[in-house]
């Protein structure tokens, strides 16, 4: 069986390209990116966060499996890597991107909880994942990626996810598996106890 995805969304091509364009190396795959897309199918009308837009290649494969009715939250830190996304998905009106570090925006948030958040940066991963998991509804999904070596990761990655993967299967109120596919990746489902 071959599971790399045989079609691509438009607006994901879109933000392969414009990533290409300009260097950046850090968008998820394509068959992490059809998971994403088939994970947002599952919440319809659902509230989706991600943390770590990149180039917008994540958000775009999110958005291409969300209703109509849904909402993504997306937070990029680095403005030029925001802009990058926000020429490709920034239209979209279930869409609100912010430029902001994902600590400083959980520290800020007083929002709904969320159906599902795709983590993509340190926090809310490798720090912070309490926190994190407060806005994380009952039922809702936990993603996080890039848990296999990656020739982009820096210095000290590989203590972190060490830590990570020993640490997230007794994580309190979330049901995991960790997954050595693709970039290497861990779904959570969160349960009603804490």
């Amino acid at each position: 069986m071959n599971d790399e995805p045989s079609i691509l969304p438009p607006l994901v091509v879109q933000a392969q390209k414009a990533a290409a364009n300009a260097g950046f190396a850090m968008s998820c795959t394509n068959r992490t990116g059809a998971l994403l897309r088939t994970l947002a199918a599952s919440k319809p009308g659902g509230r989706i966060l991600e943390l770590g837009t990149g180039a917008g290649v994540g958000a775009a494969w999110l958005l291409s499996g969300m209703t109509t009715n849904s909402q993504l939250v997306t937070i990029e830190t680095d403005r030029a890597v925001a802009d990058l996304a926000r020429g490709v998905i920034g239209p979209d009106p279930r869409l609100t991107l912010s430029i902001t570090d994902a600590d400083s925006w959980l520290d800020d948030y007083t929002g709904s909880g969320f159906d599902m958040v795709f983590v993509d940066c340190r926090a809310g991963k490798f720090r912070r994942r309490d926190d994190l998991l407060e806005y994380l509804l009952p039922g809702g999904i936990y993603i996080g990626d890039d848990l296999l070596p990656q020739p982009t990761w820096p210095v000290g990655q590989q203590t972190r996810v060490g830590r990570f993967l020993a640490e997230i299967p007794t994580q309190s109120g979330l049901r995991v598996a960790l997954l050595n596919w693709d970039s290497g990746l861990v779904i959570g489902t969160r349960t009603g106890q804490r």
